[in-house]
């Protein structure tokens, strides 16, 4: 809706994992050398972990994409499956049949095939996302996988990217043979402060106009502070004021856009499962909502007074949440109330 508006080619802000996007921070770049460097290396067994949103796929993406057209890749996603059913999603994904077989006949058919793949020269790459779903007893058959080798190299280079709770399952006792063929241990963690405005102008940039908009350091602040360094929550937030500042017709991205796009999207609560606060009763200058409401005539249509109970209910929301945003509410609720007024006066 804004691409024009803001001459893009493309939303900057999308939240599929497209590896042409990615930005690479701190802990991503490092991410992304130790995974080429284990891959390349033939070693078997790497472990990719990070928090939801944290980037892991696009990471991924990225890599097979510099790799190519050296690696052949399967890449399964349904992880809630048991060890035969995940041999028939492999070998069905590296273009092998795999309905209707046992399990020695779906390992005899993959060993051949990644033997094949080797003598071409090239190396199978085996991406399990979401890994943290998988049984203690998926993972420790997994390690069957790593028996596929030849006298000096692993056939098959496994990433079990997941959760960070799939290194606590890891951590399991009975588990341990599996963790120690595990090569290379990555984990992906949030975007710093001082990455987040490099990163939206990176995206921006992707996107077809780095100089799409201009950030004041407040809003960049509040992207940080709510997202808390996620990506995908970056995006989240991004694309909704770059939306708002659409429709407002500007291309100054302030700290009362970015403010009024989290109160919108009650984003706290929303997307970290805070408790939500109760509706407040009393607003401002202490009256309730009641007595806060202009006298209306009799006649004034029921629905406004609804609207007007509606907003200066949300007002009290704000007021409340004025000391954690450190944003100046009365401000942003003014100013935003001046623009209903004159979108009103032109009816």
């Amino acid at each position: 809706m804004y691409k024009s508006f803001f001459s893009l080619k493309v939303k900057p802000f999308e939240l599929l994992p497209n590896p042409d996007f990615l930005f690479l921070g701190r802990s991503h770049k490092k991410a992304l050398t130790h995974l080429e460097h284990a891959i390349r290396g033939r070693s078997g067994f790497i472990l990719l972990t990070g928090d939801i949103g944290s980037g892991k796929t696009t990471v991924i993406r990225f890599l097979f994409k510099r790799l190519q057209p050296e690696v052949v890749l399967s890449r399964i996603v349904n992880t809630k499956v048991n060890f035969e059913q995940l041999l028939v999603l492999i070998n069905e994904d590296f273009g092998l049949s795999g309905e209707g077989k046992d399990k020695v006949t779906l390992l005899r058919e993959l060993n051949e095939f990644l033997v094949s793949i080797h003598a071409k020269g090239e190396m199978a790459m085996l991406v399990i996302d979401e890994a943290q779903n998988l049984t203690p007893d998926v993972l420790e058959e997994l390690r069957l996988l790593s028996n596929l080798e030849t006298d000096n190299a692993k056939l098959l280079h496994i990433v079990l990217a997941g959760q960070p709770e799939l290194r606590e399952t890891l951590a399991m006792p009975h588990l341990l043979q599996l963790r120690q063929r595990i090569c290379c241990f990555c984990h992906i963690l949030p975007l710093e402060k001082d990455e987040i405005e490099p990163y939206i102008f990176h995206r921006l940039e992707r996107a077809g106009n780095k100089n799409a908009a201009d950030f004041s350091p407040e809003a960049i602040d509040l992207v940080w502070r709510y997202s808390r360094g996620i990506p995908r929550l970056i995006n989240t937030i991004c694309d909704f004021i770059f939306l708002l500042a659409f429709a407002e017709n500007t291309r100054s991205m302030t700290a009362e856009l970015a403010s009024a796009v989290i109160t919108d999207l009650d984003f706290e609560n929303c997307y970290w499962g805070a408790a939500v606060p109760p509706v407040p009763t009393a607003t401002f200058t202490g009256t309730s909502v009641a007595e806060a409401l202009p006298v209306l005539p009799n006649s004034a249509d029921e629905s406004i007074k609804v609207l007007l109970t509606e907003i200066l209910s949300r007002v009290g929301q704000l007021e409340n949440r004025e000391t954690n945003s450190g944003v100046d509410v009365e401000h942003v609720v003014t100013s935003r109330l001046e623009n209903i007024e004159n979108c009103l006066a032109t009816f």
